[in-house]
């Protein structure tokens, strides 16, 4: 649910009514000639003292009433109203957006899920989230934001990635244009989206502003469901077979430990990923580092959105090597291209086919 490659942040993390209640109360009009006949004194004393206390009267029954308005539109700006923590560490407040800018495209796509609508997103989401590019307005490439273009649009809430310590070849930082977004008086929160746990955290947040408890339900809770009966059908946990995960791309091979997604899936399933037990892979990597640890299973993600293209990098990194050829995992065929749909950009709602691709990967 984007020398080394540029890398989108946004792809998978790798090394290298007011209701106007103006109620006027309404005073009935006594009819004096009904009231007011040949009688005792004391009835007309009567009816003069009424009708000197009537607009009093009438006066604490609007007081009453304008106060009970404005406690009622208190009450309503409120519930409204959802202050939360970002992935930052920041408090922020959000009453009802609807002009909404998502900044990365795995954002805007879950904005949408969550039954939000938005006015501007980041070029990716219209290439790889199914965003209509004739309702919403550009702001640029995720790591190239414009500005100026964001605050022409006059947002009333603007989602960002916090994605900025280094693993990006991009070292794209949307955090740089906090201040000038503080300053304008745009309500502005931060993501860190890896895995579905994250994605879960973030989506909760959206449909709590969105107020749609029925798309949690669909888009998150179904989702978890599914991953749950995913793990118990491929769970190689009894095995713990070892499973070497690369993104491969035009100048080579960049290994992922298990805080990449793809990474994080295989952990759950029960593999063990190799660069979590040789770190020195994740900055160091070559082709006889990862013959002498000769993983069971290698998964390669497609740094490409074309699956030829992506099979291309792959065999050009590995060439004509007889050491790599020799690898358990590649004479018994358990090497797999895994597609950039499911593992190059963020799967949102499609993230139980993405453990299911890797669930039957790992069970060949």
């Amino acid at each position: 649910m984007h020398g080394k490659p540029k890398l989108s942040a946004e792809t998978d993390s790798l090394h290298f009514i007011d209701i106007d209640i103006d109620r006027k109360e309404s005073i009935p009009m006594l009819n004096d000639s009904r009231l007011v006949r040949p009688a005792a004194v004391a009835a007309t004393l009567l009816l003069a003292s009424s009708l000197v206390a009537l607009p009093a009267c009438s006066q604490t029954t609007s007081s009453t009433s304008s106060t009970d308005i404005a406690s009622s539109s208190a009450s309503t700006a409120e519930a409204d109203s959802v202050t939360f923590t970002d992935d930052l560490g920041r408090e922020v407040t959000v009453s009802n957006p609807q002009r909404v800018v998502a900044c990365m495209g795995s954002f805007a796509g879950a904005w949408q899920l969550a039954g939000g609508t938005l006015v501007g997103a980041s070029d990716d989401a219209f290439a790889h989230y199914g965003v209509d590019s004739s309702a919403v307005s550009g702001v640029g490439k995720s790591t190239a934001l414009n500005l100026e273009s964001i605050l022409d649009l006059d947002p009333d809430f603007v989602i960002m990635t916090g994605i900025s310590d280094g693993k990006h070849s991009t070292g794209v930082s949307q955090e740089d244009m906090e201040s000038s977004l503080d300053e304008a008086g745009v309500p502005l929160a931060f993501f860190k989206v890896t895995t579905f746990a994250d994605y879960e955290r973030m989506m909760g947040i959206f449909c709590q502003i969105t107020g749609r408890d029925d798309l949690y339900q669909k888009n998150v809770a179904d989702v978890k469901s599914q991953i749950d009966e995913d793990i118990k059908t491929y769970s190689v946990a009894d095995k713990a077979p070892t499973v070497l995960v690369v993104s491969a791309y035009s100048k080579g091979l960049v290994v992922q430990n298990s805080t990449g997604m793809t990474g994080a899936i295989v952990k759950d399933l029960g593999g063990v990923n190799i660069a979590d037990e040789n770190p020195s892979l994740l900055s160091d990597f070559s082709l006889e580092a990862a013959v002498e640890a000769d993983p069971d299973y290698i998964l390669v993600l497609a740094a490409s959105d074309d699956e030829a293209t992506a099979q291309k990098y792959y065999e050009d990194a590995v060439g004509s090597d007889s050491a790599w050829a020799d690898m358990i995992a590649v004479k018994e065929g358990r090497v797999t291209m895994l597609d950039a749909a499911h593992f190059l950009y963020k799967p949102l709602d499609k993230w139980a086919e993405s453990y299911e691709i890797v669930g039957q990967a790992l069970s060949k």
